[in-house]
């Protein structure tokens, strides 16, 4: 996630979001959908290092303590939040979706 997506909340144009589907609401559906998937891809790596940085070390003083553990856990903490990047992505043409109603019309229910 190298990508320049800013760390704070941004106002945007509500109309300009709304482009590319037509509806408001279908892009907050897809924004809300993509922000899930990429916090859920973050849980599991923190979880994942987190785990590797756990499983070396073994007595309890060294888990309380373990600074690996804290630098580990800021950076996530860093990172933009999923919502930003899903909007940036949106943004950027970067997301893949579809409706059902495509789906629909296609035959591919």
């Amino acid at each position: 996630m190298e990508k320049n997506i800013p760390v704070n909340t941004i106002t945007r144009d509500i109309k300009n979001l709304a482009e590319p589907t037509g509806n408001i609401y279908e892009t907050c559906v897809i924004l809300s959908k993509r922000a899930n998937q990429i916090a859920l891809a973050e849980k599991k790596e923190l979880a994942k290092k987190l785990e590797e940085v756990r499983g070396e070390r073994d007595t309890m003083d060294e888990v309380f303590e373990n600074k690996e553990q804290i630098e580990i856990s800021k950076h996530y903490e860093r990172l933009p939040k999923p919502d930003l990047v899903a909007i940036a992505e949106f943004e950027n043409d970067e997301l893949y979706y579809r409706t059902a109603r495509e789906d629909a019309v296609s035959g591919k229910l």
